[in-house]
């Protein structure tokens, strides 16, 4: 049967014609306005006037973009390919929340002058105003729950909870939450990082709350799953990477599909002794995307913004299905003929139909386990 995919909306005309960047938003502003404060292409003059001011910044400053997360070693190659913008990653194992901090804390060429975060941890920096309106060729078919109405941040891709496991070091993989509570999983579980400052590891503990009888208003429960499992000894305050994961620390990690599906692959290319295998867990199905935005004082704001075109386009949104990542324009590319099919074919199959909080639900259940998560699984 198709594979079910996260709800996106109908593609640009650009989008559709599979055209060039700058064949989008060419038709310069009655008064072109200087990068800094353009909130569009059309805004800087036109495509070609932003491609222009970008080239001759010659920079994009990144922040915690590791290449093995959705495909960004691609898309950053292909970015500096296309446009001859170097880019450099600063921290690139960080966190969402270490991301929001170099908003506030870095000036000058040092600042991040775009950021890609987990959607409580954008909703919060655009509250700050940390993020500057910026709207791309597509914004306007991007669904309205996946983005702020003042263009502040929108949704690129997104995944759903997953459990990898080593096969290899577990006789028996789990396929639930549930099943996590084993005693033969003893000292074997783990997330991607804390969930105070990780947006995947967050999204962990609502999918664990989700499946113990909370709800998208109520992640107490799954703060108190994990609890449950920090007291006997399942759960293991290690952060899962795929170094860690190499070495048998965490052979059980509670993480993205798209990441956990790409390590599988890397782990195969590179003859890793790792048999690592994948479970969408049913009783805590648990979707979300990723949202990007601008440094509202981005020392490279016009290349930040050309950045913003290009992981929106069909190009960039085909890169992040190629590592199993799902675009937020999926559906319309499949439907204009934009689309990757023998990448699309590759995702795993999820039953139902996803659904997603509100950014009041988020809001709370952020705050819900940043106040309670230390205390729950400390030893």
């Amino acid at each position: 049967m198709p594979t079910p995919r996260l709800p996106t909306a109908f593609v640009a005309a650009c989008l559709v014609l599979a055209a060039p960047l700058g064949a989008c938003g060419d038709k310069p502003a009655t008064a072109p306005r200087a990068p800094a404060v353009a909130t569009s292409a059309a805004d800087a003059g036109g495509m070609a006037a932003l491609t222009a001011a970008a080239k001759k910044e010659g920079s994009l400053h990144t922040i915690a973009l590791p290449s093995d997360w959705a495909n960004y070693g691609a898309l950053i190659d292909g970015f500096q390919k296309k446009y001859g913008i170097r880019v450099t990653v600063e921290n690139p194992e960080g966190t969402s929340q270490d991301e929001i901090n170099a908003l506030k804390e870095h000036r000058g060429g040092r600042a991040p002058d775009v950021i890609d975060v987990g959607g409580s941890f954008a909703q919060s920096a655009a509250r700050q105003g940390l993020l500057a309106p910026y709207k791309v060729a597509a914004y306007d078919e991007i669904p309205r729950e996946q983005k702020d109405d003042r263009a502040r941040w929108y949704n690129n891709y997104g995944g759903y909870i997953s459990i990898g496991c080593d096969a290899k070091r577990v006789t028996t993989c789990p396929a639930t939450f549930a099943d996590l509570r084993r005693p033969e999983y003893k000292g074997k579980v783990a997330l991607n990082g804390d969930p105070t400052r990780s947006g995947s590891a967050f999204a962990g503990v609502y999918a664990a709350a989700l499946a113990n009888g909370g709800s998208f208003d109520d992640v107490q429960p799954g703060i108190d799953f994990f609890a449950e499992l920090s007291k006997n000894g399942n759960f293991i305050p290690v952060e899962s990477t795929p170094a860690t994961i190499a070495k048998g620390q965490t052979p059980i990690s509670i993480d993205w599909d798209f990441l956990n599906l790409g390590y599988a692959d890397a782990f195969r290319k590179n003859g890793t002794d790792v048999d690592w295998r994948t479970a969408i867990p049913f009783d805590g199905s648990f979707a979300q995307y990723y949202a990007n935005g601008v440094n509202k004082d981005a020392p490279h704001p016009a290349a930040a913004r050309l950045w913003q075109e290009y992981v929106f386009s069909p190009e960039g949104q085909n890169l992040r299905l190629g590592a199993y990542a799902r675009p937020v324009l999926m559906d319309a590319m499949e439907k204009d003929g934009t689309l990757d099919k023998a990448a699309a074919e590759k995702l795993p199959t999820v039953e139902g139909t996803p659904t997603f909080p509100t950014e009041a639900q988020r809001e709370k259940a952020r705050r819900t386990v940043n106040r309670g998560w230390a205390e729950a699984v400390s030893s």
